[in-house]
């Protein structure tokens, strides 16, 4: 049996490239489909979809052996949501909202077992085997699961130097649309004044030894992050991309009948 080891994990240590997509469909044949199209990861979204525990675990088993790992989005900086979306068996957890050092250290601790945390632990979770402790989990989670926290809020980003010397965590997610909210300017993420916010979170993460994620509308502007220094990009989503087809294809349907109507 091959130790537990999170391939993402390490290449975000090293500053590389990562690829990822959204689940929000709470599907596990979405899952399948985009880990089996070759994602480095993809992310349940257990914060802003119908997503279930039950369905975080049928998704976990729908993308192994795929070679794409499996993170998750959580719903909040939650101790019981923490513990048992990582029982169910994902590699790596995005805590939302996070404004201060306190609330990041937290974070970690919840995904953490002791003594470096206070998750609970048991064998008898997906994640440790259902009591075989399969590769060895219950010695190498704290190791190897991944830990990062949303810095969406100008509260966020005040605090966002003393976060950065949260031991234990991994990363710093961008949520650009929560932050424009927070400046009162939601959905402008574009505008100069949100930009420049971001770029403050940039210049504080890119240099450092945590690595930087965030959204991508697609794999165009993907690639002009990656070369900015971001490390790890959600550049599609099972819904959203399906609705952009699917309208897509209604809209050529209804130019084609107006067309021969007319």
């Amino acid at each position: 049996m091959d130790l537990y080891y999170n391939q993402v994990k390490a290449k975000l240590k090293r500053k590389e490239q990562v690829s990822a997509a959204w689940l929000h469909m709470a599907s596990n044949v979405s899952a399948e489909i985009m880990a089996n199209a070759g994602f480095d990861a993809v992310v349940i979204d257990v914060e802003h979809s119908p997503v279930d525990y039950q369905t975080i675990l049928s998704m976990c088993q729908a993308v192994k052996g795929t070679g794409t790992v499996p993170f998750a989005r959580a719903p909040w900086n939650d101790l019981i949501a923490l513990k048992r979306i990582s029982d169910c068996g994902v590699m790596g957890i995005s805590v939302p909202y996070v404004n201060t050092r306190k609330e990041a250290e937290e974070a970690v601790a919840r995904c953490k077992y002791p003594v470096q945390g206070v998750r609970g632990i048991a064998g008898s979770p997906r994640a440790a085997g259902y009591g075989m402790n399969l590769g060895q989990y219950l010695n190498r989670a704290n190791e190897e699961n991944l830990v990062m926290i949303a810095i969406e809020t100008v509260e966020g980003i005040k605090n966002l130097p003393e976060i950065m010397k949260v031991e234990g965590l991994d990363g710093i997610f961008i949520g650009p649309m929560d932050l424009s909210a927070s400046m009162g300017m939601t959905g402008q993420i574009g505008s100069p004044e949100v930009q420049a916010k971001i770029k403050e979170i940039e210049d504080i993460v890119i240099p450092s030894e945590k690595f930087l994620a965030t959204v991508a509308n697609d794999a165009q502007q993907a690639k002009t992050l990656y070369d900015k220094g971001y490390n790890m990009l959600v550049m599609m989503s099972d819904a959203i991309d399906l609705a952009k087809a699917a309208q897509r294809t209604v809209n050529a349907f209804k130019e084609y009948i107006n067309a021969k109507m007319n």
